[in-house]
């Protein structure tokens, strides 16, 4: 990493100060099938605004199935619990859900051609870990986080995080010193001023890498619960889990602001009734508890509408696969892939969510078209809003499998836009549509951060 005096512009103290930024100029997109890092300019004044005007090409064609990745440094630098201002938010971190393979991805000097400067193999991270199928990427202040879901032989568990130097992007090794019963892995982050560290599970390889096992989910085999660990001794404290019928647990998103010890969790499917659930965590006599606090019901659909997964069921799940939290801790925003909405909620007070808004655009039955006229395969899916909240961008691919299963037709990758009223109220930006043809695409992060990045220390 070449030296860096002075910090970063991008990293600041508190969630208030960052709402402050610049707006974004760029957006880094995973793109799959085949892999790469696409470009997207964002610059409204720009003659080549809202258009791709550069894919970096990954080495090994399809073989990676780009899907998370994040940033090697972030506001977290700023923790006084570990200082680290000469940092600067420069590489991203890429890595291959199916590989296990990690690419450095340098977007400097030139934002707009990031080229790779290192890769780090599968072999390496396996015989470091014990880790393989990586995912979520988190810049902590001890270094770069990275969720796995699946032990070194990729068929099962336990999952779990590693860690790679900030510095050299060496791999460190395996977090957790004690992990308790967790077994499923997915997302994970934490309450940094608290020293807790909160992790969800999905499931192992062998149970999501063919696509979604009905079988398994019939007999509530996949994840269901929300994992509490203490940050500096690196060991399991508390399981709460949210009951088996709630089954996939995926995303985690603790209020930004650090003196609030609380946050939301997502549920992709209650097997009792198809719907999707957000659960509020907090903490309770000194104990971790969870509630229920939005529920989304699953669509009546004639059967002929519906891929084979569904026929039987005639209906369409939400699916809710996403989400982001504005932030100053009002807006939660809720991707919902089966039927193609996006949701924004008043979560001021976390217990009492208020519905505010939807946009529709795509989904399984009956698909929107883009306000442009342009149709969009998939559904509502990776979800990113800028930093000042006026602004959502998402993409329409889940992965590759389950794509296949929800969406048989095929999908075409996009990006779309979403204007946002700062005192509530969505619209999709007719103006807006990128195109990725046969390339589908999966996580979006903006340049300078975004509000599913930065860590913040101060309140």
């Amino acid at each position: 990493m070449s030296k860096w005096f002075g910090t970063d512009p991008t990293f600041y103290p508190s969630p208030r100060s960052a709402m402050e930024a610049p707006i974004e100029k760029l957006a880094y997109v995973a793109l799959l099938n085949p892999d790469g890092i696409g470009v997207i300019d964002l610059d409204p004044v720009s003659e080549t605004y809202g258009k791709l005007i550069y894919k970096l090409d990954m080495p090994h064609g399809a073989e990676d199935e780009l899907h998370h990745f994040g940033w090697n440094a972030c506001s977290s630098a700023l923790c006084p619990t570990a200082f680290h201002p000469q940092l600067e938010r420069r590489y991203l971190i890429v890595p291959g859900i199916r590989s296990s393979r990690i690419y450095i991805i340098d977007t400097k000097p030139d934002p707009k051609r990031p080229k790779i400067v290192r890769t780090i193999e599968p072999e390496e991270i396996k015989k470091r870990t014990g880790y393989s199928r990586l995912h979520t990427v988190h810049c902590g202040p001890e270094g770069i986080f990275i969720s796995a879901l699946g032990e070194a032989d990729g068929n099962g568990g336990p999952g779990g995080i590693l860690l790679l130097d900030h510095f050299n992007f060496n791999v460190l090794g395996a977090w957790e010193m004690d992990r308790g019963p967790q077994v499923f892995a997915y997302d994970f982050w934490w309450h940094i001023a608290h020293d807790v560290t909160i992790t969800s599970g999905w499931a192992t390889p062998d149970l999501f890498e063919h696509g979604l096992n009905l079988d398994a989910l019939l007999q509530r085999k996949y994840g269901h619960s929300i994992f509490f660990f203490d940050s500096k001794s690196r060991s399991f404290v508390q399981e709460v889990d949210l009951g088996d019928q709630h089954q996939m647990v995926l995303e985690l998103r603790p209020a930004h602001n650090p003196r609030k010890t609380y946050g939301f969790s997502s549920v992709v499917i209650d097997v009792t009734n198809l719907a999707s659930s957000i659960w509020v965590w907090y903490q309770d006599n000194g104990k971790w508890n969870a509630k229920k606090i939005i529920e989304i019901p699953a669509v009546p659909t004639d059967p002929a509408l519906l891929p084979p997964a569904l026929k039987d069921i005639g209906a369409v799940p939400p699916l809710v696969t996403d989400m982001v939290l504005s932030l100053d801790d009002r807006f939660l925003y809720v991707s919902c892939w089966g039927t193609g909405e996006l949701i924004q909620y008043d979560v001021s007070d976390p217990f009492n969510a208020k519905l505010i808004d939807k946009v529709k655009i795509g989904g399984i039955a009956n698909p929107v078209p883009h306000p442009s006229g342009k149709n969009m395969t998939g559904g509502v899916q990776m979800v990113e809003l800028s930093r000042d909240g006026k602004r959502a961008y998402f993409s329409n691919s889940l992965y590759k499998a389950w794509d296949d299963q929800f969406y048989p037709s095929g999908i075409k990758g996009a990006m779309v836009k979403v204007n946002i009223n700062p005192n509530g109220g969505m619209e999709i930006d007719k103006d807006f549509f990128v195109e990725f043809g046969k390339v589908r695409a999966h996580q979006i992060r903006l340049d300078g951060g975004d509000c599913s990045t930065d860590t913040f220390c101060y309140p």
